[in-house]
């Protein structure tokens, strides 16, 4: 049987089989540190877990509207105005199961072929397979250590073309944990107004920030790039329910119908008890968020010190979300097994029984992404092995 042509336009997500051949090394007996995952160790939050108990023994359990339930509408547009200085209209929201399901289905809405995307690297996986499948051409923007992984104006207006259709970034980055400050989405509302095309602005780790940066939603500019952004965010990583599958959009009423129409003949509503959490998650208590993100600063501090201790690594010390990012290139060495970070990765995994997930995945071969969303004693152990690996090289 033959497939259909779309499906050889992307890649199966490095991330997730890296983490899969972790699993399976587990379930063998093997003693893997897994450093490969994007979610959070902790357990959703209590509160959060009660109403979804509640919604249960309530009966909730029935098909909701396609988009997203009212309450939950209402706690998005809340939370946007409360945290985010944006003032949207419930059916300027989406609610999808996941932001990688939003981000999927702004790509079947707004892109077709002839279409350019402009992607910084380095990128989330999914945002260069999504670009593919839709049949558009993700345009890959290499950014340099040296200037902190954010984009920079030239570059961004280099890239543009007639052709342009958006541009898909996050803030806080993964996996690099870049945090874009105010000048820096300034030039880039600069160059998209003026070109006329879209920002996609990936929001999902916006409370996993550190050193007392602001996060800034480059909606919330002013009025125009308001108009040409669509915002994604949802509650997997700040609230720990990457399980729960819950994503949603912000943005033009237009994109947003289309997203629901397309929505309705293919996953149809987001799970009903999930959203009802959901809404807790975002109306009630945000002590837990706050308590997490220490954590992972406490963790970020440490494991960037040990990485850049080594003197191997020239480590990124990352500024939100929960990786980092080190270069290990010159730990290549010609003849050896060892060339790419894909190799590296892979026997890192087979000889270490530690799981990284290599560079390449991100769009940058010279680096490995090292989650550090586990416990401390893990990362210590982790490190530990990872030194004594490379020492060996």
């Amino acid at each position: 049987m033959l497939l259909a042509k779309r499906i050889s336009r992307i890649e199966p997500s490095l991330t997730l089989g890296i983490t899969m051949r972790a699993k399976s090394m587990i379930q063998n007996g093997f003693n893997v540190l897994c450093f490969s995952a994007g979610e959070p160790d902790f357990n959703t939050p209590e509160n959060i877990k009660q109403a979804a108990i509640d919604a249960i023994r309530d009966g909730y359990s029935h098909y909701t509207p396609v988009d997203g339930i009212n309450e939950l509408k209402e706690a998005i547009v809340n939370k946007f105005e409360r945290e985010n200085n944006l003032k949207y209209d419930k059916d300027q929201v989406c609610v999808s199961v996941g932001a990688k399901h939003t981000l999927f289905n702004i790509a079947q809405v707004l892109f077709e072929e002839g279409d350019e995307v402009i992607i910084p690297s380095p990128y989330w996986v999914t945002y260069e397979a999504i670009v593919k499948y839709a049949g558009a051409k993700p345009v890959i923007i290499h950014t340099r250590k040296e200037d902190g992984f954010v984009l920079k104006k030239e570059a961004l207006e280099k890239a543009v073309s007639p052709r342009t259709k958006a541009l898909i970034f996050s803030s806080p980055s993964n996996p690099a944990g870049v945090v874009y400050n105010r000048k820096d989405l300034e030039d880039m509302a600069e160059v998209a107004l003026k070109n006329d095309f879209y920002i996609i602005s990936d929001e999902i780790y916006e409370h996993i920030i550190y050193d007392g940066i602001e996060q800034i939603s480059i909606a919330s500019l002013d009025k125009d790039i308001y108009k040409k952004t669509l915002v994604v965010n949802g509650v997997s990583k700040s609230y720990a329910m990457t399980g729960w599958r819950i994503g949603y959009l912000a943005g033009d009423r237009k994109i947003v119908k289309a997203i629901a129409k397309l929505q309705s003949q293919s996953t149809s509503n987001p799970t009903a008890v999930a959203q009802m959490a959901a809404v807790e998650a975002l109306n009630g208590p945000q002590d837990s968020v706050e308590q997490m993100r220490k954590e992972f600063e406490e963790r970020r501090n440490f494991i960037v010190n040990e990485f850049r201790s080594t003197g191997r690594c020239d480590c990124f010390n990352p500024k939100g979300a929960f990786y980092i990012f080190p270069n290990i290139s010159h730990l290549y060495k010609e003849g050896t097994e060892i060339n790419s970070s894909m190799d590296f990765a892979m026997s890192l995994l087979e000889k270490a029984h530690v799981a990284v997930v290599p560079g390449i995945a991100f769009g940058e071969d010279d680096y490995i992404r090292v989650s550090f969303a586990t416990s401390m004693e893990e990362i210590k152990a982790g490190v530990k092995i990872f030194k004594a690996f490379i020492s060996e090289l």
